[in-house]
């Protein structure tokens, strides 16, 4: 779904799917990071969270901006943290963190989040051309 500009302001990322699956993802992160290892705290238990929580925060970010072009530039950057996380997952399970069951939930969350960004970000770039 497109955005439209609204008294010069564009519509509420809550109602983006995007970012519903986003934050829903964050959620599930934060659930299974609880039970990291203490000493991985400041590591990738840290960086895993701070990493899932850019992908919705540069979505709502984007959908505060005022051109179709900076909505685009920010999907990119929460585009860029999904990858990120994916990696940073894949990560977890080789250190024994996740079961593979964990993962592979978590990993299908991640690439379906990361194909309706890229879809999204492809449709603002024909409708700018």
């Amino acid at each position: 779904m497109l955005l439209r500009v609204e008294e010069g302001r564009l519509r509420d990322f809550k109602e983006l799917t995007v970012w519903q699956k986003a934050h829903s993802l964050v959620l599930d992160i934060y659930r299974h990071t609880r039970d990291f290892p203490a000493d991985e705290r400041f590591g990738l238990t840290s960086h895993l969270r701070k990493t899932a929580t850019s992908i919705g925060s540069n979505i709502a970010e984007g959908c505060g901006r005022e051109s179709e072009l900076e909505l685009a530039r920010f999907l990119s950057i929460a585009a860029g943290s999904a990858s990120e996380a994916e990696y940073q997952l894949f990560l977890a399970l080789d250190l024994g963190y996740l079961s593979n069951e964990t993962h592979e939930k978590l990993d299908a969350q991640v690439n379906e989040v990361k194909k309706m960004l890229n879809s999204f970000i492809q449709k603002l770039s024909s409708t700018n051309s």
